[in-house]
């Protein structure tokens, strides 16, 4: 093999590596979290573990074709979870925060396997979307920035895990 053929083999398991550890600390951060305690918003302003966490399935729900594979929960259960929607502030509209978590380990196992099936040429396809409006997307680019993204907000349930009163998971 080429050092050629090995950079996009490197890239792959790489985002691999990524998924994998926002995966584990995601599960690290909601451990013994209760749905009355992902329901706490943060002072001030932010959102609630319970959104954090439907919106990184949310988000997980729209990369899942592109890495070959099929969507876990519902679109619909998903809605309220999208980009800009509104805070949650009661059970209302709320899924439960262990049905939830089920659903992401088996998105995180689904995420790893099309990950782990990508050619070189679909890495290198354009992307249907860019959130950074870079006309240049490339599916391997944005899933470079879709970790980076899922990353970002699991680190916010870390100091949610705070704001509900529990120790921090990670020491």
């Amino acid at each position: 093999m080429s050092t050629q053929d090995a950079q996009p083999l490197r890239e792959i398991n790489l985002l691999r590596l990524q998924a994998g550890m926002v995966g584990h600390v995601l599960r690290m951060n909601t451990e013994g979290i209760t749905q009355a305690e992902s329901l706490i918003q943060p002072k001030a302003a932010g959102n609630c573990m319970n959104w954090v966490v439907g919106h990184l399935l949310a988000v997980y729900h729209e990369v899942l074709p592109l890495v070959g594979q099929e969507p876990v929960l519902p679109e619909a259960q998903l809605h309220r979870y999208v980009r800009g929607s509104a805070p949650i502030k009661d059970m209302s509209g709320a899924l439960d925060i262990n049905v939830m978590l089920t659903a992401w380990d088996e998105t995180c196992k689904r995420i790893d396997a099309g990950l782990a099936t990508l050619t070189t040429a679909q890495m290198d396809a354009p992307a249907p979307t860019s959130p950074m409006n870079n006309p240049k997307e490339t599916i391997g680019s944005l899933l470079g920035v879709i970790c980076w993204h899922q990353a970002y907000h699991v680190g916010q349930t870390g100091i949610l895990r705070r704001v509900v009163g529990k120790e921090g998971a990670i020491k």
